[in-house]
């Protein structure tokens, strides 16, 4: 989530957080936008009851005065370099018009006159995605990235969220330096023929599975993935670069569309054991999400959990050459976690 962001400035993009209360969403957002010295940054929550003031500015007595209905901007998103809208689907009608035009095109209109906005992202958080028929799919469709936040499932980094165990000091960027980042991805950086090709097939194999992503959708996931090669110091996109897709490439936020998606780019991504990776990484956190919700008093559930654990946790430490690969660890302590747990249930029973 933290590349998908700086991803996302790069590219001028917008990305999306959804997840329960309490994922750290705003705290994410916070925290990395205080890496980017010299940006004007603007927050803020809204509730069904937020008026367009709240984003764009009040309306300026002065200009009342003279028969003008002008908005004051100074402080708010118009002005912004990157703004955190928290509750984003909160957004009623009043809002909405002119939060897509200023996110699509980058425009505010102000007592007629045309604005033109030093905003490159918008970062949304919500704690459900946006229900069919409320009117919100155009501003869904504005946002490029869209990650769903979880609870800390690895027991070392959970201690380490306890004991406030931060870094001591922040790396940081300055806005000329980040716009001359933008300017790379933009103009420097090269898009070969196979990487269109794999994008091509990508976007035939979800046709067959009735996911239609727009024309407009594949032309903007190519800033991505040159902000993605920016990122690692490349002036040519890399097949590994198509990774950030799996957050992209979906249109609607049902479970299922978003598991066709995953496995339709991470098979024409990731190689055998990365894919063998992703896969279990996938069954993991389903099976730590059912030992959480189990009912840990009844002996037979404990015994099945802790089967599928041990079973898991054999094919992962199979893997070859496992060592090379980080997430193997994080799979393995992951899998500890939930078998002392079981342990500790198995004894109260």
């Amino acid at each position: 989530m933290v590349r998908g962001m700086l991803i996302a400035f790069i590219a001028r993009q917008h990305v999306l957080f959804v997840g329960e209360p309490g994922t750290a969403k705003s705290g994410l957002v916070a925290d990395l936008t205080k890496c980017v010295t010299g940006t004007n940054y603007f927050q803020w929550l809204l509730t069904r009851f937020s008026t367009p003031e709240e984003l764009f500015g009040p309306v300026s007595l002065k200009a009342l005065e003279q028969d003008t209905y002008k908005r004051n901007t100074r402080n708010k998103l118009p002005e912004a370099h990157i703004g955190f809208v928290d509750k984003i689907f909160k957004a009623n009608s009043a809002i909405l018009n002119a939060l897509l035009t200023l996110a699509n095109e980058r425009l505010f209109y102000n007592n007629g006159g045309i604005v033109q906005s030093p905003l490159f992202s918008i970062v949304g958080a919500s704690n459900e995605w946006p229900e069919e028929g409320e009117g919100l799919e155009a501003l869904f469709d504005r946002f490029i990235l869209r990650y769903e936040i979880d609870y800390i499932q690895d027991g070392n980094s959970f201690d380490a969220m306890l004991q406030g165990a931060y870094p001591a000091q922040r790396p940081t960027i300055t806005l000329a330096e980040l716009e001359q980042l933008q300017f790379h991805s933009e103009m420097m950086v090269t898009v070969p023929q196979d990487i269109l090709e794999v994008l091509r097939d990508i976007r035939d194999a979800l046709r067959l599975e009735g996911i239609r992503p727009s024309d407009r959708r594949f032309r903007q996931v190519l800033s991505l993935l040159k902000a993605s090669a920016t990122l690692d110091g490349r002036d040519v996109v890399i097949r590994k670069d198509l990774i950030i897709l799996v957050h992209s490439l979906w249109v609607t936020p049902e479970a299922n569309e978003r598991d066709i998606v995953r496995r339709t780019v991470q098979d024409r991504v990731l190689d055998p054991v990365e894919k063998e990776i992703a896969d279990l990484t996938d069954i993991i956190r389903d099976l730590a999400r059912s030992v959480d919700s189990s009912d840990m008093t009844d002996t037979k559930v404990v015994l099945e959990h802790s089967q599928k654990i041990k079973s898991l946790k054999m094919q992962v430490e199979n893997i070859p050459n496992g060592n090379s690969y980080p997430e193997v660890g994080k799979l393995l302590s992951i899998l500890d976690e939930k078998r002392k747990s079981l342990a500790t249930a198995a004894l109260g029973v």
